[in-house]
Order: C-alpha cells, then sequence, then structure tokens
C-alpha cells in the first residue's frame, strides 16, 4: 500500500502539460516521517512557509553530519557513514529553501554549539579549500596567510590540522559552484566524489599538501531547476557526481502574511531529544539490518538496483547506497544501533520523493535528443505510428542512421517495440510506446 502524503496534496499530475514534462513529485509519504524526524517537521510546518521536505531533508542531513564518522553500515568491503549530499530544488526566493534551513539550524546547533560555531560553512571552490578544512596535523611548516586569508607559500609554524574532521557544507548558490567545477583543472568534482565516499582525500598542490583522514564532509545546496539545468554538465552527470546528491524538489507549502508563530512553540523537549539521539549515535559503531529488515531488504533491493534508462538512470543509479545511509539515520535518530523495518520503509518513502523529484528536474528520457522526440510521440499515438510517420517528423534534418540508433535505443531499454505491418507492398514497421516506460518510475 502506497504511504500516505503529509502535508498539503500535491498537483503535480494535473498541471503537466508541456510535452515531455514531468509532473512535480506527488507529497513526500508519511513514512518518511518517522520518529523524531516527523515530530521535529510537525511541531514547525503549522509555523513556516517552508516545504515539509525541505524541513525533513535538511534535518536529516545536519544529524548525519553533527554525529560524526563513528556509526557505519558496510555493503561487503565499503563502509558508508551518515554524511550525505543534498539539493534543494526550487523557485529562488519562493521555494523558501532558505527560511527552512532557519528552522533547522536553530533545533541543531544547540545540541552541539561547537559543531554549529566552526563546522558549519560556505564558499566551495576548489577541492584543495575542502581538504584543507579537514586536514590532519603536519610536522612540515604551513604556508602563511595573509589578512584575506589566501596561502602564501611562507613557511610559518608547524600545522597542527583540524582536530574536529566534521563539516557541513552549505552552499545557497549551487548553481556558481557547478559554475567553478567546470573550469579545466579544477578538484572540486573529483575531491567532493572521495569525500562522499570516504574520509580519505589529500591534496598535491605544489605550495600547500595536505592530507585528511576520517573527514566527514556533508553538502547542502539550494538551486533553481533552470540553473541546474544549465549549469550541470554532461560530464558531472555521467561521473558519479550527480547520484551522489538526494535532489529534492521544494516549493512554499502555504501563505502566512504574519508569518507564523515558532516563537510560541516549546522546542526545548525537541532540543533534548535531538542531544539524546546524537549522543547516542556517537557511542555506535558498526550498524546492521535486523531479521524483519533483511526481509524487506531482499523485498526491495531488485527495484533499487535495477538500471534506468538516460539522465534519470544517471543521477539515480546510487538507489541502494542512498537509501542504507538514510535508513542508518533514521535508526539513530530512534537510538537503535539496528536498523528495522521501519527505518528502511522510512528511508525508501523519501528515496521516492527523490526519484520523483529527479523526473521532474532532469526527465526520464534518454538523453538522446532524437529518441527522446520520438518516445514523446509514441507515448501520444495510441495505436501506434509508422516508421515512415516517424522519419517525417524530422523532415530532412536527421538521416536514416541517426534515426535507426534512435529506435534503437527506445528497443533496447524497453521503451518502444516494433511490429511488421502487412501492406500492399513491402513490410512495414509499425512502433508503439510500451510498458517499458514505466520501469523509470
Amino acid at each position: 500500500m502506497a504511504p500516505e502524503p503529509f502535508g498539503p496534496a500535491r498537483t503535480g499530475s494535473q498541471v503537466s502539460t508541456a510535452l515531455g514534462e514531468e509532473p512535480w513529485p506527488e507529497s513526500v509519504g508519511d513514512s518518511a516521517m518517522h520518529g523524531l524526524a516527523g515530530e521535529i517537521v510537525r511541531a514547525i510546518d503549522p509555523h513556516t512557509e517552508a516545504d515539509p521536505v525541505a524541513l525533513l531533508s535538511q534535518l536529516l542531513v545536519g544529524f548525519g553530519n553533527v554525529v560524526g564518522r563513528g556509526p557505519h553500515f558496510m555493503v561487503e568491503a565499503d563502509r558508508h557513514s551518515t554524511n550525505l549530499y543534498l539539493a534543494l530544488v526550487g523557485e529562488t526566493s519562493k521555494g523558501r529553501k532558505g527560511t527552512s534551513l532557519g528552522h533547522v539550524k536553530r533545533l541543531v546547533a544547540p545540541v552541539d554549539p561547537a559543531w554549529a560555531h566552526s563546522r558549519v560553512s560556505s564558499g566551495l571552490s576548489s577541492g584543495e579549500g575542502i581538504v584543507w578544512n579537514v586536514r590532519d596535523a603536519s610536522e612540515s611548516a604551513a604556508p602563511a596567510a595573509d589578512r584575506s586569508g589566501r596561502r602564501n607559500g611562507a613557511n610559518s609554524a608547524p600545522d597542527p590540522g583540524v582536530a574536529d574532521k566534521r563539516l557541513l557544507v552549505v552552499e545557497s548558490e549551487l548553481a556558481s559552484t557547478l559554475k567553478i567545477m567546470s573550469r579545466a583543472g579544477n578538484t572540486l568534482s573529483p575531491t567532493l566524489r572521495q569525500a562522499w565516499d570516504s574520509g580519505e582525500l589529500r591534496t598535491l598542490s605544489k605550495n600547500s599538501p595536505a592530507i585528511a583522514t576520517d573527514a566527514h564532509i556533508s553538502l547542502i545546496g539550494h538551486v533553481t531547476r533552470d540553473e541546474l539545468r544549465r549549469e550541470l554538465t554532461q560530464t558531472e552527470l555521467g561521473n558519479g557526481f550527480a547520484n551522489r546528491f538526494l535532489w529534492v524538489c521544494v516549493r512554499r507549502s502555504k501563505s502566512l502574511p504574519e508569518g507564523g508563530r515558532i516563537s510560541e512553540v516549546d522546542l526545548a523537549p525537541l532540543v533534548r531529544s535531538l542531544r539524546e539521539a546524537t549522543d547516542f549515535a556517537r557511542g555506535v559503531g558498526l550498524l546492521e539490518r535486523d531479521d524483519g529488515a533483511r526481509a524487506y531488504w531482499a523485498e526491495v533491493y531488485e527495484h533499487l538496483s535495477e538500471s534506468r534508462p538516460g539522465l534519470l538512470g544517471s543521477v539515480t543509479s546510487r538507489a541502494e547506497a542512498q537509501v542504507m545511509r538514510l535508513a542508518c539515520i533514521y535508526a539513530l535518530l530512534d537510538r537503535s544501533s539496528r536498523i528495522n523495518r521501519i527505518h528502511l520503509e522510512a528511508a525508501l518513502a523519501f528515496w521516492t520523493y527523490c526519484e520523483a523529484s529527479c523526473r521532474h528536474i532532469f526527465g526520464s528520457g534518454l538523453g538522446n535528443k532524437l529518441a527522446d522526440i520520438v518516445l514523446r510521440y509514441l507515448r501520444a499515438e495510441n495505436g501506434g505510428t509508422t516508421r515512415t510517420n516517424i522519419g517525417a517528423l524530422f523532415s530532412r534534418h536527421a538521416n536514416r542512421g541517426e534515426l535507426d540508433h534512435a529506435l534503437d535505443l527506445l528497443a533496447r531499454n524497453g521503451l518502444a517495440t516494433c511490429h511488421a505491418e502487412t501492406t500492399r507492398g513491402r513490410p512495414a514497421e509499425r512502433w508503439f510506446a510500451c510498458g517499458g516506460v514505466d520501469h523509470a518510475r
């Protein structure tokens, strides 16, 4: 049974009018509002215009960072910690992305004031900058810095490094970061990919080489869909950068001319519960699924791990790892060192919303312009259409080889099928959109 939606009903399925436009995702399921995270969102929601899923997602990321690198889950030889990368995608001001982050900071900051003061940062510009903020101590002299903070290469004292390896990077203008990444020689993308995978980072720059071990780096970015489509390159879509993110569509949930009455809400019990969950999590090492969760994982694993075509497949191909990281966080919020079925259900409900967000942001096409146009055309033709009619779509702007490749791509991905049709002359090809269109949904 599908989970009931939390918050105001979405109407995305009714407003997708543009050809090929995927609808706004339906509301995140109530299962995602499990436990303490749900309590916090429900307490804040009546008093803010922020999207409930924006509150939820940033709370999960913040908590996952503040607990540190100790809690983890093993997938064969790969260690997965609770650091997440999140991108909130919505209109510049109407999405209330910054508003939602402010509410989360208000709750998480009292749990660990030192973390809130010195381990939450912004201004991503290079991989070297990331490593420098979580670097190990070094006996060699550290480069001296001028008043602007730039290191000029002059020797000063031995470098004490950074003792606290947690770092939550908040980029309110993620599009600017993406633009920086596209510059030749910039090391930001590979460093962020490595930081998501493990806590072992290094730079090899001549003036300021640095090594970081046991780094615990999380990221929250805010961006509009138009900016994202413009700045996220095909390279980053294909090299594993994009699929390390949880992409979440957000928009204003309600109109509050007076701004709500959050000051009247007693948040102290929630802060206390969050602190207790944090203290518990810091004493946890390896998390494992219990028998119920193990059985449920076996049910859903095949769907999570199946290959999806096109851009959607590129940005959702780490579904299994993302779900398990989320499940670990839900378990820790419950002060449990065992992942139960309910934690997996919560994680899957959240991931389902992320997947629907990806369809809206990136579309469910194949990334091949001709194939995507043909697929939209076939979907509109319930009775199918002939190869001749498909060719007429492009007039003389596509040659036979290009069209053959597009149709073959659709067929190989289970999105279209061809049947021979008897005519007075040579048999004709009639093409149909088929059930494969749903395998990306």
